[in-house]
């Protein structure tokens, strides 16, 4: 795939307006609501994971208009995966006009008819590549699954790990995750990473912490029951591990952040023979440490694989305790810093964003670390792209 754009323009101008990027995803989505009323059906009512799901597809797209062929499957995620909103190739003349007229209000005057033609083309690019996607997988696969819950255990009072059978098999790797709607809540759909890797009783085991306001979390916590129904987005994410790659692995999860941590620990007992494993698993209190005997299932099979549990705010625990970040900084120099390590996190916004940052402070390169973090993503990615643009610089 070639770039008929200038990826350093497209950061620059992007510069201009992300730090309004919350505004500007608002009124986005109000102007292309008003261009086309029939798209508001597309939508839940409660629009703010769409505002943020916007500003993070945008930002990582600048951060990786670089490198051409990790953007060009990150678009291709975002097409197979935006058939379950139901978009067609003819919304997205739609959509560019309307982003295009929101970049140009928030940037003002600074804006240039060059910045405008390296968007335009840059959309037009992804544009393609999604619709391609969405057609390719629509031959493969349907844009959902339907799936039934036959589990559902609560390890203590705000989590539940949802055993789910879908109807037919899902075709998913380690380390991914899949969006879900329940029909508590038709349209809204949230992320969960899955905790297991693929078996051959094609089940998927999701770890999901109720939070305060959260449609879905409390619905698949307090109200889903065995046998209740489901619906499964295509599975996503960027934290696949490489076989290829010879070196040490870092896996880093918060809270239900543990969950992909998990499947790709499972994954790597299956084939890996040499390269050591280091899992850290952060939660704040005692109460909230879950898993525990299923990890030391995993360590007892895999003589590679070494488990630190860390407890940040509960003077009880004996282990390890402070925030993973400062836990990693401690640990790093028998490590050499983590920088012959390949990095995965998953958790909260910020504590994969502090995760991140002491990582890069400690020498590890930006392109060993994977993550997919689901809320507040977007301030996690402009993070991590300011602290990489100022390394480079």
């Amino acid at each position: 795939m070639t770039t008929p754009f200038d990826p350093r323009l497209l950061q620059e101008s992007f510069a201009l307006v992300e730090a309004e990027a919350d505004k500007l995803a608002s009124h986005f989505y109000a102007l292309l609501f008003l261009e086309d009323p029939a798209l508001r059906d597309l939508f839940p009512p409660m629009m703010d994971a769409h505002r943020d799901r916007l500003i993070t597809a945008l930002i990582t797209l600048v951060h990786r208009a670089h490198d051409v062929e990790g953007m060009e499957e990150y678009v291709r995620q975002l097409g197979r995966d935006h058939r379950r909103f139901g978009v067609r190739p003819e919304h997205y003349a739609v959509v560019g006009q309307c982003l295009l007229s929101t970049l140009r209000r928030f940037a003002g005057p600074r804006w240039t008819a060059e910045m405008d033609g390296c968007w335009y083309a840059a959309f037009h690019q992804v544009a393609a590549i999604m619709v391609e996607a969405a057609n390719q997988a629509a031959l493969q696969c349907p844009p959902w699954w339907t799936a039934r819950v036959v589990g559902h255990l609560r390890p203590n009072g705000s989590t539940a790990v949802v055993t789910l059978e879908p109807d037919s098999p899902y075709p998913f790797k380690a380390g991914q995750y899949a969006s879900v709607e329940t029909l508590r809540w038709p349209r809204v759909w949230r992320p969960y990473s899955i905790a297991n890797a693929p078996a051959g009783d094609g089940l998927l085991h999701l770890h999901v912490k109720a939070i305060d306001a959260g449609w879905v979390s409390s619905a698949l916590v307090h109200h889903t029951r065995v046998g209740d129904v489901v619906r499964l987005g295509p599975p996503v994410g960027s934290m696949i591990c490489d076989p290829r790659s010879q070196r040490d692995i870092l896996l880093v999860g918060g809270g239900t952040g543990l969950a992909p941590m998990i499947a790709l620990a499972e994954e790597l007992s299956r084939w890996n023979d040499h390269r050591r494993i280091h899992l850290y698993f952060g939660v704040r209190h005692i109460e909230d440490l879950y898993g525990l005997e299923r990890l030391a299932a995993l360590v007892k099979r895999d003589p590679l694989l070494r488990v630190v549990p860390a407890v940040s705010e509960d003077h009880r625990f004996r282990g390890e305790r402070g925030a993973l970040a400062e836990v990693l900084a401690q640990h790093g120099p028998e490590h050499d810093n983590w920088t012959r390590h390949d990095a995965f996190l998953a958790g909260s916004g910020p504590m994969v964003a502090g995760t991140v940052r002491q990582l890069l402070d400690l020498g590890v390169d930006q392109r060993r670390i994977r993550f997919d973090s689901f809320d507040q993503q977007s301030e996690v990615l402009l993070d991590v792209r300011r602290l990489a643009l100022a390394r480079s610089s």
